[in-house]
């Protein structure tokens, strides 16, 4: 991308670098902590969950800006240049297969959040040579997650939990592109997938961006983030932090969220969860990774919550994702099972209703709410 120094006249281009990211995101409370304006600028870090500027800088247009997932981008766009149209539906985004899954080895499931698909996926991806490195979200003190890169499938067992605070994922990925990894998968929830979907179709040279490393991306379902500080303060309330093993948010009818720890589960009712979801979250239509090559997230299952916990529900979007997912069947990695009739209707409802209320709070990016409306 060219590099310009900043007309101080120049106004509502569309464009802009630092000055705007510090104006239209970072002070707006709006930025999501992925990491996409992390290593690729000097000048931005990560700081715990927030997204810190440690010196100014006077480019007028720079990849801090342009690769922000919370910087105006057509959607639309997008994933014309990313996913086959006839696959595309306006309210999953693309959609090649539905299935219900889950690891094969019960050690694994035993280990992971849910159905264990996705440690058993990054596992199978590095085994087979499909990538040679993959980028996770790591456990850090405190219950505060870091990015971490692991290059040995048995490493994978070991970053299979989700604490509900964001990692900064791209700004790893950023950091390891520049080396010798030649073939890096990733694991993401929505935000990070339009940042590196906006990496992939940004003019700016391979050499620069090392982009066309990315050969995975594996998204997680997510309905939102929370504040690592909101939440480390409430959950001091209720208990030990260090005692914490694990956390998940059951169906809405439970309206909790369960802590887990060696004396028992803790139930938090959601009407204090609640303060703690980051302001950016509100205005994210993305419930389901749709900027992925397969999206993960848990089961519903008529057997109800405590059998549907230990499987995945599955959206497969490219040929990449369809052949990793094919691959896992053949090798005996993954169980599969019919998903219910209705899952599928169930979860394209949900997913509206997530871009409904995000496009009442939002000041940019999608109309695709506006032209399922239309059409229905």
């Amino acid at each position: 991308m060219q590099q310009q120094r900043r007309d101080p006249t120049e106004k509502g281009n569309g464009r802009g670098g630092q000055k705007e990211l510090e104006e239209q995101v970072l002070k707006a409370a709006l930025c999501t902590g992925c990491g996409a304006c992390v290593n690729i600028c000097p000048y931005q870090t990560i700081h715990h969950d927030r997204t810190v500027t440690l010196h100014a800088c006077d480019l007028a247009q720079g990849r801090c800006y342009a690769c922000c997932p919370q910087t105006p981008v057509d959607l639309d766009d997008l994933r014309r240049k990313l996913y086959e149209e006839r696959d595309c539906t306006p309210e999953l985004g693309a959609v090649k297969g539905f299935f219900i899954v889950r690891a094969a080895d019960e050690g694994v499931r035993q280990r992971a959040q849910h159905g264990g698909t996705v440690t058993a996926l990054v596992a199978l991806a590095l085994r087979e040579g499909l990538i040679d490195a993959a980028v996770l979200a790591g456990e850090g003190e405190g219950l505060l997650p870091h990015s971490v890169t692991i290059t040995d499938a048995e490493d994978a067992a070991m970053m299979c939990k989700s604490r509900f605070v964001v990692s900064p994922t791209v700004a790893e990925f950023n950091r390891i592109c520049q080396g010798d990894a030649a073939k890096i998968g990733v694991v993401v929830t929505p935000c990070q997938a339009v940042a590196l979907a906006k990496m992939r179709t940004q003019p700016v040279s391979e050499v620069e961006s090392g982009i066309e490393k990315l050969h995975l991306v594996v998204g997680l379902f997510c309905g939102w983030a929370l504040s690592w500080q909101k939440l480390a303060t409430l959950l001091k309330t209720k208990t030990d932090l260090a005692q914490v093993t694990g956390m998940d948010i059951p169906p809405s009818r439970y309206h909790a969220l369960e802590v887990y720890t060696p004396g028992g589960t803790i139930r938090i009712s959601l009407d204090e969860v609640n303060p703690c979801v980051r302001e950016a979250c509100h205005s994210c239509g993305d419930m389901t990774a749709e900027f992925s090559d397969l999206s993960v997230g848990s089961a519903r299952l008529p057997e109800g919550w405590e059998a549907a916990r230990s499987w995945n529900q599955v959206i497969v979007r490219t040929k990449r994702g369809m052949d990793l997912l094919e691959l896992a069947r053949r090798r005996g990695v993954l169980e599969f099972r019919d998903p219910p009739a209705e899952n599928l209707e169930k979860l394209k409802a949900a997913s509206l209703g997530k871009k409904k209320a995000a496009a009442s709070r939002s000041y940019a990016q999608d109309d695709s709410v506006e032209r399922i409306e239309q059409a229905g």
